[in-house]
């Protein structure tokens, strides 16, 4: 719509006009020859400052007197420096040393907020009434923003009152120190990135002034690449900083490329500040006129009139974190309805409803998608408001229906401003007089006489939408209009405020708000031009502070108007005037712009920069506002405009018409536009899906390039070209007669849309052929982008098929989104009620997975096409499973372009809301090759020496040698029965030799697969003919097969060259095995095989650290061998687990376990594919099918054996240390932690309390210790001792457990045909008699001083019965405990193979022809361990190789352990071990071992622990704050409250480096550290529970989120938080100087542990804060928790009665159990010596169901307080409890309606918990 024009004064006028000019200079004059800045003080000559001018660069000058023509004169009146120069626009008065203020005090409340008083240094005034104290409040709100304000220490200010930014209520969230410094004298503040302390933001060049009306501030950036500030024309989106100062103030202007003020208000920039992509923001939050100056230093220059200084700054990795952090502030942008993102039509002065619908007949027939059809004001009466013209456009009430009965929308206009005249026929004006009525209207000065204006229907009032009175008017109005004339969306206009009066009909008195001091150089330089007088009236303030507010509040109530009139459906704002938080509601478009070249060039730098602004829906007038374009003008503006987010062509009245269809059916406008809009519409549901990233994440639509391509400098200046996310580029021609356009290609893989080619250039610019009829369009690789077949509107372009276009990058990987609802209803996202799709491809694979579901599209929708870019080769065969269904392709729908690489599948039929999983193979894929040479220095002549393929490859870790397809097995016989198959296989010779001297080829190999249950099948492969080593570890397996295949949930098929097995989920048509892959091998100490896998989810394998709980398949091989090695990445640990748990693409989930303890290593590929690589044994193959992961992990240890259950004091929190002196220490440490009040349990010593680290032998050090531990036991406390399985055997006294060992022949030998010597090593135990010198190198030490120790061979009967004598003697005789820690069972030894180094036998064993990839594999298996040549014994006397059963020494340590610590004590007690192998669960606990004191570790141990519940050790736990290393505070805090979270809770560090337990810090360290245990203690019932329910079903107790929503593909890459059970979220900080912590909350109702309130918030990443004595803590609504008092120790809080923690679901119910024994007897499960209850909420009530119950278990044992969070917030007043008697007892509720938190304590009726009862509450009517 038009602009008014310019207005002629009269001649009375100008005459004032030049007098009041005259006497203000004189004025002015003599202000600046006596003023010295204190308004009235008088400056005598022996008082006048010396000006002191700092030497800075010119580039740094702040302009002293930014207000008039500079000179000397002025310069030096205002205190300032003149130096005059020759450089354009640099200042030749500048700031001296003597302006700003001084800091009076400063104090810091907390480490995150700093306080501040600030007084000024007496200089001369600028511009008057200068304030002398000012505050300075500073905080970290986020870890990612600083808030700073400067206000007047002594009265308030005006303040923004925005709707969305509030101040941070919980604790500030980061180390202010980090990021902010101030200086004192002058004062100035220095904001830096605290990753690097590089400074960002530099407010100390030049002097903060802070006036009544005058506040300036300037810093200095880090680099010139600046962003945002508006809302101007920008030519260019990279500012000019060559001194461009930019005023900011709403104002009705055209927007014709001045530098001119235009309609919104923007005052934030984003920084890039290097390649990096690290980058900040500044957003000033002041709605006052304003001017900012960007100059070379570079700098900025911020002048602005009123208000305060309230800077937030935001900073993020990419300039796109930046945005997201933007919108976190102001508020997500909205999602406009789906059929808003059609193409749209508008004209000023139709003239005629007639007229209208011509132009959408036309263009209906041209086939035009186009969606929307406006009217402007012309529809109006007189243009008043809420009419319309009876005459011209007497169908109007009609006209909506007529357009939907094609699919289309009608959108009309509102302007604020309200006409005073009565309507025609001298009618009432009902809007003005209810509006009247209602006081709504902007007043003058004096508050109460409406201010009266003009604009387009002549004198006007204007709404004051900042006042509730006349948002309820406004409302009310449109309501009453839309009853009359339907329509479905609103467009508003005019609301800058505009005005065609200056100031008022009565002009503007002369004050200092319509004439301030200082004027911005805003356009015409006068304040209320073409807007209202500044000293008016409105509810938020002076209109001076809230006119750029005047568009927001209009926004806030149509808002509101809105949703009275369209209710749950969508609709759509569209506002010209903006302040930021308008995109939480609305979208804009780029005003009132002109059909000529410049103006669609522009257009591309204001939409980025409203990308920025938070408002995506946004775009620029097609061909045009003011004007007549050309028909190359308007084609090519067609073309772009096809993808403005927001795209409607509108033009201006007195102009010809511009709709496509106008210029002919056969124009170039027609023919483009409609190509270009049939390419938005199928692409429409990406764009959509944009827009739901958008509101959810604050991600931009319209993007820059260098948002995704910062590290290229040559991005940072691409402003003629935009992207789509991050996937689309566009690249239009925006110049006449122009067919090259000069592209800039980033450097990636791009496709031309249009051809599908792979575009040649990348990373430099490139000359694009684009003639009149193309825009250049072109697809990332990497990007799955979604379609539909589009139509001529979204109505019925919605109901057609959907289809997919997967563009694989140089990696053949792709990813991408779907997010899909009903497109019209509000509030669909917060709501759940839509489909999200994540769509990711791999070689050869397309999954299309159903993340979330809860939306059934009416349509019946189907993908019915995908074409696939970069696909090299044709595929062989394509096919597609989901559900039980898979099916392969017909020839006829699969068309492979093999010039443009291009594969095409059609006629799928895929239904939306299902997963899919699309599968193709190629005659050969890169990724499809497996590794025939995995040893080092593979070429080209050994690899054939193999009989294997040699062909180089491009892309990175790519096997260059690779089997051919027929490697392998070929079938001879096969045999099939109800339970299973039988092969006879038979190597195909053809290839020769495996090539491995030493280990001949198996040539015949027997095969047997076994369906054991319905749920778990067996596949083993051995030699026939030759007995060959098989694992000795029993497992559970069931007498008999399940033989009907009808409860088999797989089947099993097989293919016969080469031989592979293939397993296929029946429900789903999953193949979750296919070896049918080249390159299986089985020689005597070389055996591989390869598998496909389902997806790309694998998890597992150990005991490795892993940095991803989720496996990377980027080639990565693992080894696996036990060794005595500190966790590091790719380095093999302690234990070894063959298993892993494969998740498919259904959500479904599997185990595999490979049953072989030799020393291996598994690669895992993008195949995806996993290769297994042992040295010895068989392969025998166990899976269980699950399907969810939860019961996958119960199956498997239904196989390996249930884990142990733990005493109850044992998940207690306890301390170690290596190094503790003497047993006073320990003394002195039990005391300390008693004072400070930590609840604690267990107490250990390590080998300190060894006589020279001597098994069974206590130190005269610890002389003290037995009545130690007696004392502490008495006091409810536990002891645990370290046990090495090494013995000395240098002893120069007797030594009973070396000889008595010795006696029973139970150490390792050598092979009797070798020698029948004990295989020496060294360990710990010192030699007798010598004096260790600590300071020389660790050999040195080893070989002087380290006595030779043998190792047991615990697989043989005899030696548990030794151990547990040695054990019961120590304990009869020496010192109590109640756990046993075994340690150094690998088994470690300090020297390799055996003393000497020279092992016996075979040399192959100690390095065998394939060595994989271990921890210093040059140096051998025996490396740190014993000769692989020792001989063990079996149970039953066979003998075995070390080398075969090296992995179990750990394993066969482990049990005699807790069968000698339950005979000894008799208890159950705890056993602690380092090495485990499947199913060494069944009797011990682990911690991950020796870790390092390192921030890393916290996040890696939530990974092991996770790992380890897969492995079925759910006791688990790493050593808190670190074994290795110094641990610094911060870390060790945050440990602690990770580390209260473990199921095993130690703290414990090594020897040398300085305490780290809880009191070793300060009180501030013990109190957090009791909180938090505090905590852990009250929730031990639960935990106990968990972990009987682990030993019971095989349940996880540290359970990954994806265990419990497998369905959330979002879950499944999460391992930086992780649950206890189902019920318990724990999201830790685990990062230096972080206060807030990014966190994923599944869909599920939440409840925050600390306040019980329901946060709200559901299947969505959010930002928690978490000072530095919180860890966030979140309870699963549905479920009830038991808890406990927690007390010192677990004697006493487990005599505490026993609350519930009820977390009401969003139906009000919950559900839970409690498992109680004595907390230590053996075996109380199996002789039902336990109590089991299990508890339910529905309706309000509350049961208890008693399942088992021994009176001795619950004994004392009452019901506590019952806490029911989400009880509602009409108040409960009453609550009876039924006693098992059928008693009932009135109890007394405690409801927080606030929180909803109800609590009722029971305590006092003791009720018994082994008898039922009931709890009953009700409320007061409401």
């Amino acid at each position: 719509m038009a602009t008014m024009g310019e207005r002629r004064f009269s001649s009375l006028e100008v005459g004032l006009m030049v007098m009041f000019t005259m006497m203000s200079a004189v004025s002015i004059t003599l202000i600046v020859l006596f003023a010295i800045g204190e308004p009235g003080s008088v400056l005598t000559p022996e008082e006048e400052p010396t000006v002191q001018c700092p030497t800075i660069p010119h580039t740094e000058r702040v302009d002293c007197i930014p207000d008039l023509e500079a000179s000397k004169v002025k310069c030096e009146e205002r205190g300032c420096c003149w130096g005059p120069v020759n450089h354009t626009n640099v200042p030749w008065c500048y700031f001296s040393t003597k302006h700003g203020y001084t800091v009076e005090w400063v104090e810091n409340p907390s480490p995150y907020v700093m306080k501040a008083h600030l007084k000024r240094m007496d200089a001369p005034t600028l511009f008057g009434a200068d304030i002398k104290e000012l505050s300075l409040h500073a905080e970290m709100q986020t870890p990612n923003r600083l808030r700073f304000k400067i206000s007047d220490a002594t009265k308030p200010r005006y303040e923004v009152p925005h709707e969305h930014t509030s101040t941070t209520t919980t604790k500030p969230s980061s180390p202010l120190r980090d990021t902010l410094h101030i200086t004192h004298k002058p004062f100035g503040l220095t904001v830096r990135r605290k990753e690097n302390n590089k400074v960002l933001f530099d407010t100390t060049m030049a002097p903060l002034v802070f006036a009544d009306q005058y506040l300036q501030l300037s810093a200095k950036l880090p680099s010139h690449n600046i962003y945002g500030l508006g809302e101007h024309v920008h030519k260019q989106y990279r500012h000019d900083t060559n001194w461009k100062t930019w005023p900011i103030f709403t104002r009705d202007a055209f927007p014709n490329g001045a530098m001119d003020n235009l309609y919104g208000h923007y005052p934030f920039f984003l920084c890039l500040e290097d390649e990096s992509g690290k980058s900040f923001g500044v957003f000033l939050m002041n709605s006052n006129a304003m001017e900012v100056t960007l100059q070379p230093a570079p700098a900025v220059t911020y002048r602005t009139i009123g208000g305060l200084l309230d800077f937030y700054v935001l900073f993020g990795d990419t300039p796109e974190q930046v945005v997201q952090q933007f919108s976190e502030l102001i508020g997500r942008p909205v999602i406009p309805p789906y059929w808003s993102l059609g193409f749209q039509l508008s004209r000023w002065d139709y003239g005629s409803l007639a007229e209208v619908k011509r132009t959408v007949e036309r263009n209906r027939a041209v086939g035009i998608p186009y969606d929307i059809q406006y009217t402007d004001i012309d529809y109006m009466e007189d243009k008043k408001d809420f009419t319309y013209d009876k005459i011209h456009f007497k169908e109007l009430p009609q006209f909506a229906d007529y357009l939907h009965e094609k699919g289309q929308r009608y959108i009309l206009i509102l302007d604020p401003a309200i006409a005073t005249s009565k309507l025609q026929g001298n009618a009432s004006y009902g809007s003005y007089d209810r509006g009247t009525a209602k006081k709504a209207w902007v007043t003058e000065s004096d508050g109460h006489t409406p201010l009266l204006g003009e604009v387009w229907p002549g004198e006007t009032v204007f709404p004051d939408y900042t006042n509730p009175n006349c948002i309820d008017w406004w409302v009310d109005e449109y309501e009453r209009f839309y009853r009359e004339v339907k329509h479905d969306a609103l467009w508003i206009d005019m609301n800058e405020v505009a005005s065609f009066k200056q100031g008022s009909n009565k002009g503007c008195v002369h004050n200092n708000l319509n004439y301030p001091p200082f004027i911005p150089n805003i356009l015409d330089g006068l304040m209320y031009s073409k807007t209202l007088c500044m000293d008016a009236k409105q509810t938020w303030g002076d209109h001076y502070d809230v006119h750029s507010l005047y568009g927001y509040s209009m926004v806030l109530a149509t808002e509101k108007a809105l949703q009275r009139v369209f209710g749950g459906n969508r609709t759509l704002l569209l506002t010209r005037s903006s302040f930021p938080g308008v995109g939480k509601y609305s979208g804009h478009w780029l005003g009132d712009n002109a059909a000529n070249w410049n103006d669609i060039k522009w257009a591309i730098p204001g939409m980025l920069e409203f990308g920025l602004f938070g408002v995506p829906y946004i775009g620029a007038d097609i061909c045009g506002f003011f004007d007549e374009p050309s028909e190359e003008l308007c084609s090519r503006w067609m073309q772009v405009g096809a993808f403005y987010p927001f795209s409607r062509n509108h033009n201006a009245q007195g102009y010809k018409p511009q709709d496509p269809a106008w210029f002919g059916a056969n124009s170039s406008v027609v023919e483009s536009g409609r190509h270009y809009l049939t390419i938005r519409y199928t692409l429409l549901p990406y764009l959509y899906t944009l827009f739901y990233k958008a509101h959810t994440e604050g991600e931009t639509v319209v993007r820059p390039v260098m948002h995704e391509f910062y590290s290229d400098s040559a991005t940072w200046t691409v402003d003629r070209q935009f992207l789509w996310g991050k996937h689309l580029l566009i690249t239009p021609v925006l110049d006449p007669g122009v067919e090259m356009v000069s592209a800039y290609i980033p450097d990636a893989r791009w496709y031309d849309y249009e051809t599908w080619e792979q575009l040649k250039p990348r990373g430099q610019h490139f000359d694009m052929h684009l003639p009149a009829n193309k825009l250049g369009l072109h697809i990332r690789g990497g990007a799955i982008l979604p379609t539909q077949r589009p139509a001529v509107t979204t109505t019925y372009s919605r109901r057609n098929p959907m289809g997919l276009i997967v563009a694989l990058d140089d990696s053949q990987q792709a990813a991408g989104e779907l997010f899909w609802d009903d497109g019209d209803s509000r509030e669909s996202v917060e709501l759940g009620k839509y489909i999200r799709y994540k769509f990711s491809a791999s070689p050869g694979n397309l999954t299309m997975w159903v993340a979330y579901d809860d939306y059934t599209d009416p349509d019946g929708l189907v993908f019915e096409n995908i074409t696939v870019l970069g696909v090299t080769l044709p595929p062989k065969r394509v096919w597609v499973t989901s559900g039980s269904n898979m099916w392969m392709l017909a020839d006829n729908q699969t068309r492979h372009d093999a010039v443009k690489k291009v594969m095409f599948l059609t006629g799928l039929s895929l239904s939306l809301g299902k997963s899919y999983l699309v599968h193709w193979e190629l005659t050969a894929a890169e990724h499809q090759r497996f590794d025939c040479y995995p040893e080092q220095g593979a070429n080209e002549a050994k690899c054939k020496s193999r009989g294997c393929v040699w062909v180089p490859s491009d892309l990175e870790k790519v096997p260059w040698c690779f089997y051919p397809e027929d490697y392998g097995y070929s079938v001879v016989t096969m045999t099939g029965t109800d339970s299973g198959m039988t092969f006879n296989i038979t190597r195909n010779k053809k290839y020769g030799s495996s090539g491995r001297p030493g280990s001949p080829d198996i040539d015949n190999l027997r095969v047997e697969v076994r369906y054991h249950t319905g749920h778990m099948l067996q596949f083993k492969i051995w030699d026939p003919s030759n007995k060959r080593y098989e694992v000795p570890v029993p497992l559970s397996l069931p007498s008999t097969a399940e033989t009907s295949e009808f409860k088999r949930l797989y089947k099993v098929l097989y293919t016969t060259g080469p031989f592979g097995i293939q397993v296929v989920r029946k429900s789903t048509g999953t193949i979750i095995w296919d070896s049918s892959m080249p390159g299986f091998t089985f020689s005597d100490m070389f055996i591989q095989i390869s598998t496909l896998l389902s997806s790309e989810y694998v998890y597992g394998f150990g005991e490795t650290e892993h940095p991803t709980y989720r496996h990377d398949l980027n080639y990565h091989t693992w080894g696996m061998f036990a060794k005595d090695q500190p966790p590091g990445y790719k380095k093999n640990c302690y234990g070894v687990h063959p298993f892993y748990m494969g998740l498919e693409t259904t959500a479904d989930a599997h185990g595999i376990l490979l049953l072989n303890s030799n020393a291996m290593d598994v690669t895992l590929q993008p195949t995806p594919s996993i290769t297994y690589r042992t040295i010895g044994g068989i392969l025998d193959f166990y899976m269980v099918l699950g399907p969810t992961p939860e019961m996958v992990v119960q199956e498997y240890t239904e196989l390996i054996g249930r884990p142990v259950l733990p005493a109850y004091w044992s998940l207690g929190f306890q301390l170690c240390r290596y190094g503790y002196a003497n047993d006073q220490e320990i003394a002195d440490l039990y005391r300390d932690m008693r004072n400070a009040r930590i609840p604690y349990d267990v107490q250990y010593a390590d080998i300190d309390y060894m006589d020279r680290q001597l098994n069974f032998v206590l130190d005269p050090e610890f002389a003290g210790l037995p009545a130690l531990v007696e004392r502490m036991r008495g006091e409810g406390m536990r002891f645990i001792f370290i046990l090495d399985p090494a013995i000395s055997g240098n002893e120069t006294k007797p030594y009973p457990a070396f000889h008595r060992g010795v006696a029973e022949d139970v150490f390792i030998k050598w092979p009797k045909e070798l020698s029948d010597d004990i295989v020496w090593g060294k360990v710990w135990p010192d030699y007798p008699n010598v004096t260790v010198n600590e300071s020389m190198d660790w050999d040195t030490q080893v070989k002087l001083y380290r006595s030779y120790v043998a190792f047991p061979d615990f697989f043989r009967n005899r030696t548990a019965v030794w151990w547990r004598q040695e054990i019961k003697d120590f304990y009869d005789k020496t010192m109590k405990f109640d756990g046993l820690w075994i340690d150094m069972n690998e088994p470690a030894s300090f020297v390799h193979g055996t003393v000497g180094g020279h092992c016996l036998g075979s040399p192959l064993l100690e390095n065998p022809p394939y060595m994989p990839p271990l921890d210093s594999k040059e140096k051998g298996l025996n490396h740190k361990t014993l000769c692989m040549s020792s001989q063990q014994f079996l149970s039953d006397g066979t003998p075995v190789t070390h080398y075969d059963v090296h992995n179990l020494y750990g394993w066969s340590h482990t049990e005699p352990t807790y069968d000698a610590l339950l005979n000894v004590t008799g208890s159950r007690g705890v056993v602690v071990t380092r090495s485990t192998y499947p199913s060494s669960g069944k009797w011990a606990g682990h911690w991950l071992g020796d870790n390092n004191a390192s921030w890393d570790q916290l996040y890696k141990s939530i990974i092991g622990m996770m790992e380890f519940s897969l492995f079925g050790i759910p006791y688990t736990g790493a050593d808190i704050c670190g074994f290795f290393s110094k641990a610094q505070y911060e870390m060790c805090l945050r440990w602690m409250q990770l580390g209260a979270f473990y199921p095993f809770s130690r703290n414990h560090n090594g020897k040398g480096f300085p305490r780290q337990d809880p009191v070793a810090w300060n009180s501030t360290f013990a109190a957090a550290s009791r909180d938090v245990l505090n905590i852990r203690y009250t929730l031990l019932p639960y935990l106990y529970t968990l972990m009987f329910e682990a030993h019971v079903h095989g349940n996880t107790v540290v359970r990954p989120l994806l265990h419990e929503f497998v369905r959330d593909s979002d879950t499944w890459t999460i391992h930086r938080q992780f649950l206890w059970g189902p019920a318990l979220l724990i999201t830790p900080a685990m990062d230096p100087g972080v206060t807030e912590v990014k966190a994923y909350l599944p869909n599920a109702r939440w409840y925050d542990y600390h306040t019980a309130r329901d946060v709200g918030v559901r299947g969505k990443t959010v930002t928690m804060p978490t000072p530095l004595d919180h860890i966030n803590l979140h309870v699963r609504g549905g479920y009830i928790l038991p808890w406990q008092k927690a007390e010192n120790n677990t004697h006493y809080s487990r005599q505490n009665p026993l609350g519930l923690i009820v977390a009401l679901s969003d139906t009000g119910s919950a559900s839970g159990s409690l498992f109680w024994d004595d907390g230590e007897g053996i075996d109380t499960y199996k002789k039902g010596a336990f109590l089991l209850t299990s508890f339910k909420v529905e309706s309000s009530k509350l049961t208890s169901v008693v399942k088992n119950k021994d009176p001795a278990a619950a004994e004392q044992l009452t019901l506590g307080r019952v806490r029911v969070w989400g009880a509602g917030n009409i108040r409960v007043t009453q609550v009876i409890l039924t006693d098992t008697a059928g008693t009932p007892h009135q109890l007394v509720p405690q409801h927080n309606t606030d929180t909803q938190e109800l609590t009722v304590d029971a305590s006092a009726l003791r009720v018994p918990l082994d008898l039922p009862f009931s709890m009953q509450w009700k409320t007061t009517s409401p």
